[in-house]
Parts: structure tokens; C-alpha cells; sequence
């Protein structure tokens, strides 16, 4: 059985960063919509009365609440826990998070407790979104708007999200699982422990997630932190989109969308394939896009294609433009298959991988990314060496003239926000990083 576990920050305590009505608030909301409230209590520190303060505010429900004293790591604790029964809930559940002690019984007891639920969404159905970026880049903004309920706190103060959150939602009948992450500082200013699991728990919510969201602040330059999260998204051929948030902003001072298109492919060029969508996370503009944007994505890295479409869009390849010769030896290619999905992989069985340079296997992904349903979306492309290289390569079983027939990419309903797919515009002469951002923000 599945269910969802909310944590709450703490109540009654007054946070230094004023964000204690925030905090109230978020614990008021999710009280409402519990099923059953845990009441979680130290049994190292004993009943104190913060813990009564708590217990008179939770009288008042008329939903189920179990205590829980935590931190009972051994058995010579357990005794602590008999305190609680003062409060008046009942039974008090020994058990330490720490040590795994209680764990089952907790369970039980909440699987008792809660009602019969409606079935279950299977776990792979859920379209895992992984929100990432810098400090105050709006993606705490972007998830409140897409959950429709203010299940994150937003503050003006930079790094009110300090873990990564899972926030699950419902939109047309469909599930989706949304992964804030706390914002990412540059690595000489990972000064504390929760600074450097920022980044690491950011890295792993792009390893869990289908479609990863890189929100971009257009009010500052691209910084090493934007760039190596757009590394680690392109090591793990994550599908991806790039969110240029709070664009009304900058709507006012006449920047372009394509010219700022340009600045991100530019300092991106690996990347050049992904969308750019322009939103307003504060007033929900084009965030409904952005959505849609990602279950095509989604679609594109899901789709497999045939061996021998694949084959014959190599033979076209191989035609157009043959490998260069390396090491006195011609590159062959002797069969191509797609071995996985998300991401889409597709292997080339050759001569000698080492014979097919870097420029070769990136032409060979432009005409895939162009003749293939993956415009989109990342490609990993495998060299394997053919065992009996004796037969007749690709390129020599003849010619391929029709490409008719070749599936399109399933391009999203971009009409109804700004969102750039192309590569930098190669017209005029090509302008340094510098002068780039001199123009952008009229430095």
C-alpha cells in the first residue's frame, strides 16, 4: 500500500529568518488534509512543555493522531517514552529513526489508522519533475502554482528550501511527482554541511527524475553553478528544459526571447537541442505549458524505433557524408539498433570504435535528432566492434533515396507560450561571451 508522508517544520518555534507564519501556516494545511496526524515526540529530552503546548493544539481535531517518541535507540530509553501518556493519546510508540528500532510497528499501527484507499497509481505511471537551479531562481513559486496549494514556503529570503521535497499532484488525470531541490551555491561557497547536501541531494534528484527543470534567473549573468548542473543533466542524458523565470521582469526592457535564446545556447552548446520556455511562476504564466512541454519530452525519450528504419537513416548518413579516415584504416559501420529508452540509445556495431571520431558521432546525432521522434530529448550513441567484420558494411549494400517515410519528431503545442527549440541563429558575426552579456544587460 502507498501513502503519502508529509513532514512539517516545527511548531511553535520562531525561526530567525521570520518564517515562522509560513511555517504555521504549511503545518494548518497539511493537518487539513491529513488522514492521520503523527505526533512526534524525544524521549531523550522527556515531556517538556513545547510538547503540551502541541498536544492542547491537536485536542481539537477529529481526525486520529499517534504519538511517536523518537529517539528510544535502546531499550534501557523505552522507559522514557511512558512520560507521554500524560498527554492523553493513548498509546505511545517507542522508536529511533536512528537505530531502525519500532519501524514495523509503526507501520502497523498507521496502516490501521488510516482509511481504505482508492487504488493506487502504479510507481513507474508517475512523471517524476526535477526542479533544480541557483538560490531564489522562483522554484519553490513554480511548484505551489503547478500543485495549485502552497505546499512550499516562498520567501524572499535566498535558501528557504534546504532539502530536496517531493511534491505529488494531480493535472487531467494524470500523476506527477514534483523533486524541489534547495538552490545551489558555487563550490567555493559550500561552507556547511547543508550547503554541500544541497548539491548533492541536487544531483540526485536529476539521477531519479524523467524530465529535469533548470530554472535560469534572466536578471543575471549564467553563473559556473547554471553550467554544472547543465553538466551533470547532459552526463546523464536526462531530457531537459531550460525555465527562464520571473520574465516579467525583464519584458519591460525590451530583452528578446531570442536573443537571450542565443546567450543560453551559446554558453550551452552540447545542449543546444533543449526548449527554452519563458514563464511568470508568480502569476502562473505559461506554467501550464511547461508542463505539457515535459510530458512530450517524456514521450519523445519513450519512443523505440525500428532496426531497420535505423539502418536505413545510417546507410542515408553514411552517404551524405562518409568518416574521415583514421589511423590508414576506413571507418565501417556495419548495423545500428536502438538498445534501450529513456534515453534513447542506439548502438553502432563497427570495425573499430576508436576509428569514429568525436566530430563523426556528433554529425551522426544531429541527422538522428533530425530524422528520428527524438528532436528534442538527449541521445546516447555506443560504439561496440563487430566481432566478423567480414560482411558488407552499410555503406556499401547501396545507396537509400527516400526518406519519406521516416517517423517526425511529435513536436509539443508551443502556440500559446515562448519557447525557442532552434539552435543560435549562425547569421552575423559571432560575438564573444562578454560582449554578449554586455548587450543583455547594458553593462
Amino acid at each position: 500500500r502507498f501513502f503519502e508522508l508529509v513532514d512539517t517544520g516545527g511548531m511553535g518555534i520562531q525561526d530567525v529568518d521570520n518564517l515562522t507564519p509560513h511555517i504555521e501556516h504549511q503545518i494548518a494545511l497539511a493537518i487539513e488534509q491529513a488522514d492521520l496526524v503523527l505526533f512526534v515526540v524525544d524521549a531523550r529530552s522527556g515531556l517538556v512543555p513545547l510538547d503540551e503546548e502541541v498536544a492542547r493544539r491537536l485536542r481539537n481535531l477529529t481526525k486520529p493522531v499517534l504519538c511517536v517518541a523518537n529517539k528510544c535507540d535502546h531499550e534501557a530509553l523505552d522507559a522514557h517514552a511512558a512520560d507521554f501518556y500524560r498527554l492523553g493519546w493513548g498509546e505511545v510508540l517507542g522508536v529511533s529513526a536512528q537505530q531502525n528500532r519500532g519501524k514495523k510497528e509503526l507501520l502497523e499501527h498507521i496502516r490501521r489508522h488510516l482509511p481504505d484507499a482508492p487504488a493506487a497509481t502504479p510507481p513507474d505511471a508517475v512523471l517524476k519533475l526535477a526542479i533544480v537551479g541557483r538560490r531564489n531562481t522562483g522554484k519553490s513559486t513554480f511548484i505551489n502554482s503547478l500543485a495549485q496549494s502552497e505546499r512550499m514556503i516562498v520567501s524572499e529570503v535566498a535558501g528557504t528550501t534546504r532539502d530536496s521535497v517531493d511534491v505529488r499532484f494531480e493535472r487531467d488525470g494524470r500523476v506527477f511527482l514534483a523533486i524541489d531541490t534547495a538552490g545551489v551555491r558555487r563550490k567555493k561557497s559550500v561552507g556547511s554541511d547543508i550547503e554541500f547536501y544541497s548539491l548533492a541531494r541536487s544531483e540526485r534528484s536529476i539521477r531519479r527524475a524523467d524530465v529535469v527543470l533548470l530554472f535560469l534567473d534572466p536578471r543575471v549573468r549564467i553563473s559556473k553553478v547554471d553550467q554544472q548542473l547543465a553538466g551533470y543533466i547532459l552526463d546523464n542524458h536526462k531530457p531537459a528544459i531550460f525555465v527562464v523565470n520571473k520574465w516579467d521582469l525583464i519584458t519591460p526592457t525590451g530583452m528578446a526571447t531570442g536573443k537571450f535564446g542565443d546567450y543560453i545556447h551559446g554558453i550551452f552548446p552540447n545542449l543546444d537541442y533543449l526548449p527554452i520556455a519563458f514563464i511568470t511562476a508568480k502569476e502562473g504564466k505559461n506554467v501550464q505549458a511547461v508542463l505539457n512541454l515535459a510530458q512530450n519530452l517524456h514521450k519523445q525519450a519513450s519512443v523505440r524505433v525500428s532496426t531497420g528504419d535505423l539502418n536505413r537513416l545510417v546507410r542515408w548518413a553514411l552517404q551524405k557524408q562518409a568518416p574521415p579516415m583514421r589511423r590508414n584504416r576506413r571507418p565501417k559501420i556495419f548495423y545500428a539498433t536502438q538498445a534501450a529508452a529513456n534515453p534513447p540509445t542506439i548502438v553502432l556495431f563497427t570495425n573499430g570504435p576508436e576509428l569514429l571520431d568525436n566530430t563523426y558521432q556528433r554529425y551522426l546525432l544531429k541527422v538522428f535528432r533530425d530524422h528520428l521522434p527524438f528532436h528534442d530529448v538527449p541521445i546516447k550513441l555506443l560504439l561496440r566492434r563487430k566481432r566478423r567484420p567480414e560482411e558488407a558494411s552499410l555503406e556499401e549494400k547501396g545507396p537509400v533515396e527516400d526518406l519519406a517515410s521516416f517517423p517526425e519528431s511529435e513536436a509539443a503545442d508551443r502556440a500559446d507560450m515562448p519557447v525557442r527549440t532552434q539552435k543560435p541563429s549562425e547569421k552575423g558575426p559571432k560575438r564573444d561571451r562578454k560582449t554578449q552579456e554586455s548587450e543583455l544587460w547594458n553593462d
